[in-house]
């Protein structure tokens, strides 16, 4: 007969890595020690809580896991107004959008009781090996209670910047639901900590020979030294050559020294001109042997154009991959999703 771990003896068996995730989960497990033995305003007792957020559709709290992605986050969609959309938007510059955020109570690790906390957002560039909390720049945050079942909770976020292209990361604090060990691995933090949730998702909106729609695309180091890494591109639903589709690759100066220097490497790809690589298989193509060194994030453009309206989905997946925190030497370190429409031609 198996014995059923409890909420704290869980995390803490969770924290126990090593001895580097040690140091850092004790100062959060003495902080939060007092607040479990003692009631909040909101009403909580020491009953254990567990509040989370779903890092993709199949995600049920589990933390750590291993279901599927950790950076698409159904949880976490922005609106150009106040009023909650079907489908994520891509923010508006110039104006207000609204962040709306689904926080689900309990979680596999607590009870049905209302939990007072607070929910934090941030951005980044789009892309992977976002260090924490370098990388990352806060929005907002607001100060909420969560009753047993869903709680949406909106933040305003003004003073978008251009182009206006975002991951984002929630972080949901509170003294009874303590994050189990937070470094400055983003996708680790991810993955441990069913308090966090993280979106890359974009919106690519193309016209039939139209512009050059273009997004960009991080790579980043989280480790002090140097590391050799991917791109790895991925579809979903319709291939884009449906549309007459064509996504070239601008890894800009620095990078592209950086491929050269690695000989190239890479599969279903070609060069497309200065500093230029066009993906020619997206379904199964990559760019190999990117260096980088310690603590470095370096930006590219992704440069979308079609020629042929079509109603079916299409998604090209980006994703960096390479050495993690943990010494695994292919790991996921975060990607974006394009979902890439083409209209019909105007006029």
């Amino acid at each position: 007969m198996s014995t059923r771990l409890t909420p704290r003896v869980r995390r803490s068996s969770l924290a126990l890595i090593g001895v580097a995730a040690l140091a850092l989960l004790l100062p959060v497990t003495s902080a939060s020690a007092a607040a479990l033995d003692r009631s909040t305003d909101s009403g909580a007792t020491s009953t254990a809580a567990d509040v989370y957020m779903m890092d993709n559709a199949s995600d049920i709290g589990l933390q750590p896991h291993n279901i599927g992605s950790i950076w698409q986050s159904p949880d976490i969609k922005v609106c150009n107004t106040a009023v909650e959309c079907a489908v994520s938007q891509n923010p508006i510059i110039g104006q207000t959008n609204y962040i709306f955020v689904k926080l689900r109570n309990p979680g596999p690790y607590g009870n049905p009781v209302t939990e007072q906390g607070e929910l934090h957002v941030y951005r980044t560039t789009p892309g992977g090996g976002a260090s924490w909390p370098t990388d990352w720049t806060e929005i907002g945050w607001t100060s909420v209670s969560v009753a047993p079942g869903v709680t949406t909770v909106t933040i305003p976020w003004n003073g978008v910047p251009g182009p206006g292209h975002f991951c984002l990361l929630t972080r949901w604090i509170s003294a009874n639901d303590p994050m189990t060990v937070e470094g400055p691995d983003t996708p680790q933090n991810t993955r441990n900590n069913n308090n966090i949730a993280w979106r890359n998702v974009d919106s690519v909106a193309l016209a039939p020979n139209g512009p050059t729609e273009v997004r960009p695309f991080a790579i980043g180091n989280v480790l002090r030294e140097p590391t050799r890494n991917s791109v790895v591109f991925a579809q979903e639903g319709a291939p884009l050559r449906t549309a007459g589709g064509r996504l070239v690759v601008d890894l800009g100066p620095t990078l592209f020294a950086r491929w050269v220097e690695g000989g190239m490497a890479g599969k279903g790809i070609r060069e497309a001109g200065r500093n230029q690589v066009e993906i020619v298989e997206p379904g199964q193509a990559s760019l190999d042997n990117l260096v980088l060194r310690g603590n470095e994030r370096l930006t590219m453009r992704l440069l979308f154009t079609a020629t042929t309206p079509t109603d079916k989905p299409i998604a090209v997946l980006v994703t960096q991959v390479g050495p993690d925190i943990t010494g695994k030497e292919r790991a996921d370190l975060g990607g974006v999703r394009y979902d890439v429409t083409v209209g019909k031609r105007q006029g």
